[in-house]
């Protein structure tokens, strides 16, 4: 009786399996497995990976020199003379990149090769070629890189970024610790990540999450769909203990910083000269109930001016500290992410118009944004 009981309910769970498969969508029984036995990922691997090259850099770095003298005698015996520490050193580095046209031009992270002498780039098939550095923007943290010679790899076909949803397939490409030809698996994770977030001031970038591996020497390498399309360029990655989140740029951004770089070398970046720190209305109800509080801040969300720099395009138009920015353009600011954005998109040297409170009382004040120095 008891084998009996057993063999129905096997068969019932079989019964019950076949049923889940068999009601299966049609598009999630293609992307499992292919007539020829091999999953989605080899197939989107198979479309890009042609077009996934490592880049080999070197750059000189100048050491300090030091007194022979201060040197534990014992240390001399074992090391030699210590004349090798006078003159430049040889720094090498790695990463990854992805060929994006017909004519060779590579788009990786600006800081694989920022300041570097020499570029070398290793193709999918183990040839090696010269690279060229036509630009950079470490603001992005993007530079594009030219191909020495003819018969070029054939470029990946660039995915739309926008239309992302959290939960899409990620499949990232790259060279993480020297290992050639290594292809990790995730889904998207989130979106719109902004790296300020992660400890990063000097850059402007909403990333895409994903936990996809990537590790040092993924960098600059491309996150792709499903399809086989680059949908980002891995930039970074934080680790923890028991898991690990990747970032990658998007590639809409990426390529539209691709094509200033290839035109003019650089990119400009518009900017006011404020440092902000966002305000709800609740942070500002538990600020007004400090006794102790030197000023009354307006209960309501906005980029607040924590300070400003002098000679800067905010400080010339009238900007103070605690001034709460509620308007750019025709674009409520919530936050001070929402005012870079309209930065952004501003055009320099042309007025940008933004409401403030300020005492109490609404004020409306054009600054003209000017290039963000440093970056040429």
């Amino acid at each position: 009786m008891k084998v009996l009981k057993m063999i129905r309910f096997c068969c019932l769970t079989a019964l019950l399996v076949m049923s889940c498969f068999c009601g299966l969508p049609a598009q999630a029984a293609d992307l499992s497995f292919t007539a020829g036995g091999h999953s989605f990922v080899a197939n989107a691997v198979r479309e890009v990976a042609p077009s996934v090259v490592r880049i080999d850099t070197e750059r000189l770095i100048e050491r300090q020199p030091f007194d022979p003298n201060l040197i534990d005698p014992l240390l001399r015996d074992l090391l030699g003379e210590p004349g090798y520490g006078i003159g430049p050193e040889r720094q090498r580095g790695q990463g990854s990149g992805v060929v994006i046209d017909g004519r060779g031009l590579v788009l990786t992270n600006a800081h694989v090769v920022d300041q570097v002498s020499t570029v070398n780039v290793t193709l999918s098939d183990g040839e090696q070629r010269d690279g060229e550095v036509i630009g950079q923007d470490p603001v992005t943290d993007l530079a594009l890189v030219r191909l020495s010679g003819r018969a070029l790899p054939s470029p990946a076909t660039l995915g739309d970024s926008e239309a992302l949803e959290v939960g899409d397939w990620a499949i990232a490409l790259g060279t993480p610790y020297g290992l050639e030809r290594t292809v990790t698996l995730g889904i998207v994770s989130s979106l719109h990540r902004n790296i300020s977030s992660l400890g990063f001031s000097d850059k402007r970038l909403d990333l895409i999450q994903t936990d996809a591996a990537i590790n040092p020497g993924n960098s600059g390498g491309p996150l792709v769909n499903a399809t086989g399309e680059v949908i980002g360029i891995n930039t970074l990655v934080r680790s923890g203990p028991g898991a690990g989140l990747g970032f990658a740029i998007p590639i809409n951004l990426a390529s539209r910083v691709a094509e200033q770089l290839q035109k003019d070398g650089e990119v400009v970046h518009p900017y006011l000269g404020v440092q902000l720190v966002p305000l709800t209305a609740r942070i500002a109800r538990d600020h007004n109930r400090d006794p102790n509080a030197l000023v009354e801040l307006p209960e309501r969300s906005g980029a607040l001016v924590q300070s400003v720099l002098p000679d800067s395009p905010a400080q010339r138009a009238g900007l103070r500290r605690g001034d709460l920015i509620v308007h750019a353009g025709e674009d409520t600011i919530r936050d001070p992410q929402d005012l870079l954005k309209q930065v952004d998109q501003a055009e320099i040297d042309q007025p940008l118009l933004l409401q403030i409170l300020r005492n109490g009382g609404d004020l409306q004040l054009s600054v003209k944004p000017a290039p963000l120095p440093g970056m040429s």
